[in-house]
């Protein structure tokens, strides 16, 4: 008995051993994963939407020289009635509202400030749209109708050969992808896990072959879809997209801060949903859309792709929420009303009749609830009518 005792702590002795070993060895991976399994814990998920390089590894979006493009103050909104109630019912974390680039609102909560760059979830994917605009009128890309496998040969012999840019910019690749956050197994977090041991996203998306369905012929929201387009685009440059959205994109607007990429273990940018942003720097790129690309004398993004990528476009159900490139629209959309949207309620709305930009950040628990997605279209229509 005495052997087997001494025998026994030998063993467990080794195996504390191992596992310390273990755990000094991938100590980043396992904090990483860690992060990931309480990324959205009630008591966590506020403070965590602004910290998110202190989780996941990350590249910066240099700001370039340009000087910060001021926000003029402008008369303050008197807002609707239902705002606050709103506010704590959608655990809204700040908001900014331009009417015709004047700083009419800004708000803050839940012990959030203007220095926080809160995570865009799927608010990235317009972001990458506009960036790709830019690289169709200077023919770095030919045309949309291209293969994606132009581009990205990694992808032939996976279910995204054959899929066309067009296809997967307006989420019609046909892919099989569950995008369910709820189910551990689902892809959407297996993609997650990926990013959390830094393993490559290029080479999850190449690992995919099941498609439900051919190209183009029928519209299933499908987040890896975005970072297809984020492969094209560094294929046909042969450049990071931090640094090509940088001079492109974020350098002629005069943010406040940098922006930062959550990346994988490869350096390469979480383009579907790991943006990072102020909340005033969200509506600098809204109010930049609204102008149809023009900020500051200068056409960022081309007016002609602006106007393509913001229309219903997409094969999407009849009476259900439109969607263009990458850009989402109410079901009963008015001309010019479109907007970004990621999980979680981040938003940014533009309407540009009214000349109204909205941008909003929380952390929404509940973002999926039947209803919740109409009640805030409702509140900005409200808000940019209240702006008027």
């Amino acid at each position: 008995m005495r052997t087997f005792g001494k025998w026994l702590g030998r063993t467990l002795l080794v195996l504390i051993l191992i596992a310390g070993a273990l755990y000094a060895w991938k100590r980043e991976e396992i904090t990483r994963v860690l992060a990931v399994n309480s990324l959205f814990s009630a008591d966590k998920i506020v403070h965590n939407f602004s910290h998110m390089d202190t989780m996941f590894l990350s590249a910066p979006v240099p700001r370039g020289d340009a000087p910060v493009s001021t926000l003029i103050i402008g008369q303050p909104i008197t807002l609707p009635d239902t705002y606050d109630a709103w506010v704590t019912e959608r655990a809204i974390t700040s908001a900014v509202v331009l009417k015709d680039g004047l700083l009419r609102h800004e708000a803050y909560y839940l012990s959030t400030g203007p220095d926080d760059r809160r995570i865009s979830w799927s608010v990235a994917k317009s972001f990458l749209s506009a960036l790709l605009g830019v690289l169709l009128e200077d023919g770095t890309i030919s045309s949309v109708n291209d293969p994606v496998t132009q581009y990205a040969p990694a992808l032939l012999g996976t279910a995204y050969d054959g899929a066309r840019i067009e296809d997967v910019l307006q989420m019609e690749s046909g892919v099989r992808f569950n995008e369910d956050y709820l189910d551990f197994w689902s892809d959407i977090n297996k993609m997650g896990r990926v990013l959390a041991l830094g393993q490559s996203m290029d080479g999850f998306a190449a690992g995919l072959t099941e498609t439900n369905a051919a190209a183009g012929k029928s519209w299933q929201y499908v987040s890896i879809d975005t970072h297809i387009l984020g492969m094209v685009i560094r294929g046909a440059t042969g450049r990071p997209i931090s640094e090509l959205l940088s001079e492109r994109i974020i350098a002629p607007l005069g943010l406040e801060q940098a922006p930062y990429y959550v990346t994988d273990g490869y350096g390469t940018a979480f383009v579907l949903g790991g943006l990072n942003l102020t909340t005033r720097d969200y509506a600098r790129f809204g109010q930049m859309i609204a102008q149809n690309g023009l900020w500051n004398g200068v056409q960022v993004v081309p007016a002609a792709w602006i106007a393509q990528s913001t229309r219903p476009s997409a094969k999407t159900v009849k009476g259900n929420t439109q969607y263009g490139y990458q850009w989402w629209m109410p079901s009963d959309a008015r001309e010019g009303e479109f907007f970004a949207r990621g999980i979680y309620g981040q938003y940014i709305y533009i309407n540009q009749p009214l000349g109204v930009v909205i941008a909003i950040n929380s952390a929404d628990k509940k973002f999926r609830e039947a209803g919740v997605s109409l009640s805030n279209t409702a509140m900005f229509r409200a808000i940019a009518e209240a702006a008027q």
